[in-house]
């Protein structure tokens, strides 16, 4: 009889197990989507924002100033790449990941910084498909991380000056605005990416149970 009810708590305990990483799944799957579709909406938003102020750059500069022709459409290193690897999340297993570079072929080299994860790994929170906490967190970043979060931000904005210089050496505040919004619709797109990734994992293991 002690070895009948020793196993059947066996069991029990490993129904609750399988039943608390089945809930796991579908609040990862949940999060997931609810982060697309946000993701989603601010994408629509900054590429209507970036469409408007390039418009209002061009009606301000001239359409002589922001125009194809100046644009130099010989062949160059990309100035923005994006980088694919598989992690191991807990309740998902291997998830495809998406990280972008910006100007990581700085100079034609292939070896520049990679500043748009250079903050991210010195604040210690990198991107990667884990469930959303919502609300404020209390930890402040280190000193060491302040001091490479400002040394990138000066090389971008040295970056950014660089690619407006061909449409002259003074440019519309609008047309930095269309700059900066385009940026940022692509680092969202990566988000949506790798959220995708996230939501698309969680539910194919929701649909095999």
């Amino acid at each position: 009889m002690a070895g009948a009810e020793e196993i059947e708590i066996c069991e029990e305990g490993a129904e609750a197990k399988t039943e608390r990483g089945d809930e796991k799944v579908v609040l990862q799957f949940l999060d997931s989507l609810d982060g697309y579709l946000t993701l989603m909406d601010s994408l629509n938003s900054k590429l209507r924002e970036g469409w408007f102020d390039l418009a209002s750059a061009r009606h301000s500069m001239g359409t002589l100033r922001i125009n194809t022709t100046l644009l130099d459409l010989k062949d160059h290193s990309a100035s923005s790449t994006l980088q694919v690897t598989d992690q191991e999340v807990e309740s998902l297993g291997s998830v495809h990941c998406f990280a972008l570079s910006k100007w990581a072929s700085k100079g034609g080299s292939g070896k520049g910084k990679d500043f748009s994860t250079v903050a991210d790994s010195e604040m210690g929170s990198p991107r990667s498909p884990q469930l959303r906490h919502r609300g404020v967190s209390g930890e402040k970043p280190s000193e060491k991380g302040e001091t490479t979060v400002l040394a990138a931000d000066e090389e971008i904005k040295k970056e950014r000056a660089k690619s407006l210089s061909v449409f002259g050496g003074l440019v519309s505040p609008k047309l930095r605005g269309a700059q900066l919004s385009f940026e940022t619709a692509l680092e969202t797109l990566v988000e949506i990416a790798n959220t995708r990734a996230s939501m698309l994992t969680a539910f194919k293991r929701i649909s095999k149970k």
